[in-house]
Parts: C-alpha cells; sequence; structure tokens
C-alpha cells in the first residue's frame, strides 16, 4: 500500500511541473562599445585600480548586465553587457551616457593590453580600441 501511495504522489508530483515558458519574460542580451574611459598611465605590481567606463544605452528600456571581461595572458577585452525585455515598447528618446566601473588587480610584470570594444564596421566586424599599460617598479 505504501509503495501505491509513493507512486501516487510521484506521478502527482511529475503532473503538476510545467515546462511551459509561454509566461516568462523573455530577453535579447547584447555587447555594447565603450564610449569612453578611464585608465592610469601606468601600473604597479600588486596594486588595484578602479577603472571606469562609459557607454551609450540604445534605449532606456536596456538594462546594465555587467561587463565583458575577457582575459589572454596580458590581453583584457572589455564591453559593456545589456539586456532588453522583448516585446517592450520603448522610447525613441537616446538617454545620456551611462557609467560602470571596475577594480584591475595587476598580477604581472611587463605591460597590460586593454582592448577595447568600440561597435562594428561596414563588414559586421567588431572594432576594438587597443591601449597598452607598463607596470612599473
Amino acid at each position: 500500500m505504501k509503495k501505491i501511495a509513493l507512486l501516487v504522489l510521484f506521478m502527482t508530483t511529475l503532473v503538476s511541473c510545467s515546462l511551459d515558458n509561454d509566461n516568462r519574460d523573455t530577453y535579447t542580451y547584447s555587447v555594447l562599445p565603450v564610449e569612453s574611459y578611464t585608465l592610469p598611465e601606468s601600473f604597479k605590481l600588486g596594486e588595484t585600480y578602479k577603472i571606469e567606463l562609459k557607454y551609450q544605452k540604445p534605449t532606456a528600456c536596456h538594462i546594465f548586465q555587467g561587463i565583458y571581461y575577457a582575459k589572454d595572458l596580458n590581453t583584457r577585452t572589455i564591453g559593456v553587457q545589456t539586456a532588453v525585455k522583448d516585446n517592450q515598447v520603448c522610447s525613441t528618446d537616446v538617454p545620456a551616457l551611462s557609467e560602470t566601473s571596475f577594480n584591475f588587480t595587476v598580477t604581472a610584470t611587463g605591460s597590460y593590453i586593454f582592448k577595447f570594444y568600440k561597435g562594428k564596421d561596414a563588414d559586421n566586424k567588431d572594432i576594438f580600441e587597443d591601449v597598452e599599460i607598463q607596470v612599473v617598479e
């Protein structure tokens, strides 16, 4: 009898769960160009620096999702991640520049190359602005 009760409870649980996502909001995610940035002229090993970014949201409906940050040896690729709810009606007014920042800790000697995402060219290829910062003693 206990096995039948457990089986019925298990089946009821399975039937009550729905994988239907029709009622959930959906979003489109994108990486926006960095309009401007603030970097020091040089770094010191072991120090942490605040790097400030300014970016342009295409609409007021775009929500900041974080900073796109990719590491490859001494190269850092940076952009701004946003999301916008699908099927949302947005004003055509372009909002003012937005700002964000992140902390960067210097862990290696030599230099760091920051590649700031600047958008796409006519051939739909990504454009980056490269900045090299030396680590000094």
